[in-house]
Formats: structure tokens, C-alpha cells, sequence
């Protein structure tokens, strides 16, 4: 297997470069959407948040109100913490078991992880190996354009949003790999496919039980 992991601030296009590289061959391992299918109505984490942040955060549907949730932890990192410790051990594992069931495979694999520019800047241990870090970039005022445009946020929020994440050099100096997403869709798809030709030629990422056997 060829992990890969994906990195970029919100509104650089991140998802569409996920998007791309699955259209070309690769395996999607989104931790946002296996929050997403973790959060629907009446799951274990579903139950705890609503006990922990109240009925607020629950739609007229009867599902997640995620805006209310990033409303409410978005300026109290109390309630951040709270809110990574009832998702992120699920996450983990339900992670570390498709991984599990790719790492014997040739297939290149996109771990598309939030917070990983984070963590890797601040030092913290990797926890899923990789074979290089693809960082997708945007200018700051672009980033906020798409969030305005295509989001529905306020300029104000937006460019709150983007000012709460790691700051842009410092994810830069993060990657293997830059895609600059600055430009239109035709140059976004010529940068994804040399991003993918750079993937699939990088080394395998060997797989745990050989390295437990050390």
C-alpha cells in the first residue's frame, strides 16, 4: 500500500483533489465522512454529544445539526475537547481497520484526515504511517471567496475560519507535494494528475504485523 496523506486549510479544495484522485484509481479514506455515518441519529456518539451539548444541536429532522455543533466549539476549547472525546476513538479505530484491510494490497491509498497539518506541526507522533504528505493550496482570499460562494458563510466568518487553522507556510512546509489550487478547474485537474503520478511512484508503506515482527 501507498498512503498518502491530504492536508489542506478549508476552502483550498481539498475534497476535490480526493475527489480527483479516486476518479484516477485511488482509495478515499475520509475521516469526515466516517464521522458523518458515526453521528446519525440514535448512534453511541449521536447519544453522547446530544447529552453533552443538549437537543440544540439536533435538526428538525431528527439528524445532527452539524452547524450548531461548530457554533458551539468553534470559540470554546473546552467544548472542543469534549467534542474530540467522544468522536475521535471511534474515528481511530474505524481508521486503523480499513487501513488494516489495504496495507498488503498496491493500492494508493488517500488518508484525508482533519487536523493532520496540526498535528504534524506541532510534533506529534504520526498515527498512521505515510508515504508522503500532499498539501493542496490556496490564497487566503480565495479560500474565503469559495467559503463565501459556494458555503453560504459571511466574509467575517469565513475569514475567522480560515484564521483559526494552521497558518498557510506552515502547512507548506508540511508537504512532499504541493497542489496550487488557485487557478480555475482545467489547471486543478493537469496539478491532480501530476499529483497522482508523483503518489503512485512513492514507496510502500510497510505493513504493521511486519513491523511488530522486528
Amino acid at each position: 500500500m501507498i498512503a498518502i496523506g491530504l492536508t489542506g486549510g478549508i476552502g483550498s479544495g481539498k475534497s476535490t483533489v480526493a475527489e480527483g484522485f479516486v476518479r484516477r484509481g485511488a482509495v478515499l479514506v475520509d475521516a469526515d465522512a466516517i464521522v458523518r455515518r458515526q453521528q446519525a441519529p440514535s448512534s453511541p456518539v449521536f447519544v453522547q454529544m446530544v447529552q453533552r451539548f443538549g437537543d440544540g444541536i439536533v435538526a428538525p429532522d431528527g439528524t445532527l445539526d452539524r452547524s450548531a455543533v461548530a457554533s458551539i466549539v468553534f470559540a470554546d476549547p473546552d467544548a472542543l475537547a469534549d467534542l474530540n472525546a467522544i468522536t475521535h476513538p471511534p474515528v481511530g479505530r474505524e481508521i486503523r481497520r480499513r487501513i488494516s484491510e489495504l496495507e498488503a494490497t498496491d493500492r494508493l491509498v488517500v488518508l484525508d484526515i482533519p487536523l493532520l497539518g496540526e498535528r504534524l506541526a506541532s510534533g506529534e507522533a504520526p498515527r498512521y504511517r505515510t508515504s508522503g504528505i500532499l498539501v493542496v493550496d490556496a490564497p487566503i482570499d480565495v479560500a474565503v471567496e469559495r467559503l463565501v460562494r459556494f458555503r453560504g458563510f459571511e466574509e467575517q466568518d469565513a475569514r475567522a475560519r480560515v484564521a483559526s487553522q494552521l497558518p498557510r507556510q506552515e502547512r507548506l512546509a508540511l508537504a512532499d507535494w504541493v497542489i496550487d489550487n488557485s487557478g480555475g478547474v482545467d489547471a486543478l485537474d493537469a496539478a491532480v494528475d501530476a499529483a497522482y503520478r508523483w503518489a503512485s511512484g512513492l514507496a510502500h508503506v510497510e505493513p504493521v504485523a511486519a513491523q511488530a515482527g522486528r
